[in-house]
């Protein structure tokens, strides 16, 4: 059941040192711009410190909340970026993801990596970033047991997205979700990004166990 358009809905975007800044542009960058349409989003960032953040390059953000005492949230992001492996051992991370603080847990890039670290993927199918970068041994998406390439793999109440700018994609397809396809491509129009969805799409597909399973 999607949600009036005029209805509300908070996204938590979960942060960490050495977040990707791309991870985080995308992900409140695209709901910021939706507001235009959906004007009851709302998206708060999270943290397992309160202050600072500082980011991958040098940016700094002052998060909204520390998780452990997060607001109510329909839908919370983690992010992905080299600071991944500190995440995925942080108890403070690691509680909040198994105490679902969420009706839909998501991930976009290397974030699947410490939902996987959570419990969250044991046995599911999952997307992450495809390509070694760097000094990395192995591709995050090999990391992951049940790792496949696809712009998103959605399980109802855990979802994985794709690296780097399919963080964009991920986003527009919890907005989806949420609200329904039409007002999520209402969405992409509006950030001009309609034929990079709808090509992403047709080039990796999207796993929706939920959705052939209701």
């Amino acid at each position: 059941m999607t949600r009036d358009r005029l209805a509300p809905a908070v996204f938590g975007i979960v942060l960490y040192p050495s977040v990707e800044p791309i991870d985080l542009g995308a992900t409140y960058g695209v709901l910021s711009m939706a507001r235009r349409l959906l004007p009851g989003v709302r998206a708060v960032t999270l943290a397992a410190q309160p202050g600072d953040v500082a980011l991958a390059g040098g940016v700094r953000v002052s998060v909204d909340h520390t998780l452990d005492a997060a607001p109510f949230l329909d839908v919370a992001i983690v992010t992905g970026g080299a600071g991944w492996p500190q995440a995925s051992e942080d108890p403070v991370m690691l509680v909040f993801l198994r105490r679902r603080p969420a009706a839909i847990v998501a991930s976009v890039c290397t974030g699947a990596l410490i939902l996987a670290a959570a419990g969250l993927l044991q046995g599911r199918a999952a997307t992450t970033r495809r390509r070694a970068l760097g000094a990395e041994a192995q591709s995050p998406l090999s990391r992951l047991p049940g790792g496949c390439e696809a712009t998103v793999v959605d399980h109802g109440d855990v979802v994985t997205g794709g690296g780097v700018t399919l963080s964009t994609d991920t986003t527009l397809h919890l907005l989806a979700r949420l609200y329904g396809l039409p007002a999520a491509e209402d969405v992409a129009r509006a950030i001009e990004y309609d034929r990079a969805w709808a090509a992403n799409r047709a080039a990796l597909g999207a796993i929706e166990p939920h959705a052939r399973a209701a």
